[in-house]
């Protein structure tokens, strides 16, 4: 039987085409180039942007990720040993994306960016893991924050409330107490857990040195708030990779628990703590060089808004249909000489909800926590506060802002008249009253009780090293002797149909017979 020859030469044609896109499509790649946490792959043909690479080394699977896509090359980040990485070892694509662990066994644990424990402790049992990049929830998913974030702090939650579902910046110079204020605002969750109220806490440390993380650790167990907390340390020693998404880590881990809430189930809130992100930010840096990238829109610094906007944006109060959860972000950004207009600072700033500022200046002069009110500023504003608090908080700031104004003239030893003395006695301790001690948070009714005493002048004729004294015996007798009118308090949560003229009685009452420690 006589064959044609067009009809060989196609089918020639279509075994020679069918191969080579058969050795086109390949899934495994070769290592041609590694150094410093990143690697170029070559082989890699169908690989996706942030796919998740294995690396098949001598010592076992090392986990990768692709970052750039070139011409011939894929140019991943190493998570984990890179050092153990050699060129010619095997590259297999994943055809997922980058995932962690998160549930309920996290809680009380320290791990790193991929979720392994780096604290000693066994294994962590959880099946459920989350993507590590997603696309924040649109604004139809959303609801406005109106439910407050209680800090224990009494100058936050008096002046710059913070609610759940909040982003609020913490910004100053490296040593003015930025940490602390994260800290004491886990441990003032406390007392709501075990409650439906109750707040999960991520607290991720980016590039710290691994005693201060131990150092935050040992704080969290010694006032018991590692029970509802996991702490994501991605240290100084640490790869620029492991670094970069920390943070993103701690953000995916919250949102286990914020999305909680679907299916009729009780909504679950998480507060995620970045501590800090100018040094993501420096560590961005050094994977953009190493990857390359040209400087632009797409490379360190100009990218760097992208790089916390998409971070910061998850942070959100989730609309009843899509479980009522919340996950509130409090970044923390470290200035150089208080330079708030940096780069870096002011696009943190234009991304987040408000900012509590911590001034060196204050530091050193003994007032702590060093919160600088004029520039510090929350822009959800009352809606974050209970009755009690909105009622009281706006005569604080005019009596804050009027103390700064006539301090300048004080010292200069201008001569005030009668209204002004009063007003600068009624700042200066007020001042001191929200003065507060590290690691002690205050219950949001024991605040309303100590600035209601102060902005009703009883306070005004105290020496101000006395100030103290009576605010911690007057928040006793109100637990004690006057807790029935500090039970309705608690019930009505507002000032308003005549409990305050019983406030100002019981007070006054207690001050006549209080006596000042010796």
């Amino acid at each position: 039987m006589k064959i044609k020859t067009d009809e060989i030469t196609s089918v020639i044609k279509q075994e020679i085409e069918q191969f080579s896109s058969e050795l086109e499509i390949s899934e495994v790649g070769r290592v041609v180039e590694v150094g410093d946490g990143v690697a170029r792959v070559y082989g890699l043909s169908k690989v996706m942007a942030g796919e998740l690479l294995e690396f098949e080394t001598e010592d076992g699977t090392v986990m990768g990720q692709a970052m750039n896509l070139e011409l011939d090359t894929v140019a991943a980040v190493i998570y984990g040993n890179y050092l153990a990485v050699e060129e010619g070892n095997q590259v297999r694509a994943t055809s997922r994306l980058l995932e962690i662990p998160a549930g309920e066994a996290m809680l009380g644990r320290v791990v790193d960016p991929l979720g392994r424990p780096i604290d000693g402790g066994p294994p962590i049992e959880t099946t459920e893991t989350m993507k590590l990049d997603i696309v924040a929830p649109g604004i139809a998913f959303r609801q406005p924050v109106k439910e407050p974030l209680q800090t224990g702090i009494k100058a936050i939650d008096s002046m710059i409330p913070i609610g759940r579902g909040q982003r609020e910046l913490i910004i100053g110079d490296r040593k003015t107490g930025k940490t602390a204020v994260a800290v004491d605002t886990i441990i003032n969750q406390r007392e709501a857990w075990g409650t439906d109220d109750a707040v999960v806490c991520i607290y991720v440390a980016v590039g710290q040195k691994e005693s201060t993380v131990a150092g935050v650790v040992e704080t969290l167990k010694a006032n018991g708030a590692m029970d509802y907390t996991i702490v994501v340390n991605a240290g100084a020693s640490d790869s620029a990779p492991l670094q970069y998404i920390a943070p993103y880590a701690g953000c995916a881990m919250g949102e286990y628990f914020m999305n909680q809430g679907k299916d009729g189930k009780t909504p679950k809130h998480a507060l995620c703590i970045y501590d800090d992100l100018s040094k993501q930010a420096t560590a961005y840096r050094q994977l953009s060089l190493l990857l390359r990238r040209p400087p632009g829109r797409e490379a360190y610094p100009g990218d760097v808004f992208y790089l916390h906007s998409r971070l910061l944006e998850r942070a959100t109060k989730l609309s009843d249909e899509n479980g009522g959860g919340s996950l509130t972000a409090l970044p923390v950004i470290e200035t150089q000489e208080g330079d708030v207009s940096a780069y870096i600072p002011t696009n943190v700033i234009s991304i987040t909800d408000g900012q509590i500022y911590l001034q060196p200046e204050l530091f050193a002069a003994g007032v702590r926590p060093a919160i600088n009110v004029g520039i510090s500023v929350s822009r959800v504003g009352g809606n974050a506060q209970i009755k009690a608090m909105k009622e009281i908080a706006g005569s604080l700031r005019l009596d804050l802002a009027a103390y700064r104004e006539l301090e300048a003239f004080a010292q200069l030893g201008t001569e005030l008249d009668a209204a002004a003395q009063r007003q600068l006695d009624r700042g200066g301790r007020m001042v001191q009253l929200l003065k507060q001690d590290q690691y002690i948070p205050y219950n949001a009714i024991d605040q309303c009780i100590s600035i209601f005493a102060g902005s009703k002048g009883f306070l005004d004729n105290l020496p101000l090293n006395q100030v103290h004294a009576f605010e911690k015996d007057l928040l006793e007798n109100f637990r004690g002797v006057g807790k029935a009118l500090r039970d309705e308090l608690v019930a009505a949560q507002s000032f308003k149909g005549g409990l305050d003229e019983k406030f100002i009685e019981a007070i006054g009452t207690f001050k006549k017979n209080w006596v000042a420690p010796s």
